[in-house]
């Protein structure tokens, strides 16, 4: 006997009732997140206001944070949330931000480790990330005070805590210490 599972779309999941828990959609199948806590929201906003800090007086483009949704793929339908997102100012519509979900990927994609996640499902998300067109891929690991930078084609380099992480040619001229992050 076999179970068939419906698939569910990104426009459904765009409907979906506020029930406390975040979702993500993986290949149309809807994946249930508790929320993360409390130092994980402390160590995303610090983050998404460092970036948007600079984004913004530099005119880079634009931050978003973790209730944004990207849809990598359609049919069946993948739609990922970043902790923190940055999308470059020519990727972004004259006529205004998305309603919905943003169409692919974001140009840099900040994943901050709650109590919940495994670095092994941080690492398969950033790859999912990068295979969908993002830049790079920041993951911040609290426990260890320090972030593993992903790139397309290249291997992860760890900064630690007392290093200077770097937007590079993603979010040009971006420098902030590793450890700001955590204060």
């Amino acid at each position: 006997m076999s179970v068939t599972t419906r698939l569910v779309t990104a426009h459904e999941l765009l409907r979906m009732p506020d029930d406390g828990f975040c979702y993500e959609l993986i290949n149309g199948e809807l994946i249930k997140m508790p929320p993360p806590g409390s130092e994980h929201g402390f160590v995303c906003i610090n983050a998404g206001a460092l970036l948007r800090h600079h984004v913004r007086a530099k005119r880079l483009g634009v931050i978003l944070g973790n209730d944004a949704g990207f849809q990598l793929t359609s049919n069946p339908d993948t739609v990922l949330g970043a902790d923190v997102s940055f999308v470059r100012r020519s990727r972004v519509p004259a006529e205004g931000l998305p309603k919905g979900y943003w169409p692919g990927a974001p140009d840099l994609a900040v994943e901050v480790l709650s109590q919940w996640d495994t670095l092994k499902e941080a690492k398969e998300k950033a790859q999912s990330w990068l295979a969908a067109g993002a830049l790079m891929v920041w993951i911040v690991n609290p426990g260890k005070r320090s972030v593993i930078v992903c790139r397309p084609g290249t291997s992860p380099v760890t900064v630690a805590e007392g290093d200077t992480l770097e937007g590079e040619n993603v979010v040009a001229g971006f420098r902030c210490r590793v450890a700001d992050l955590f204060a």
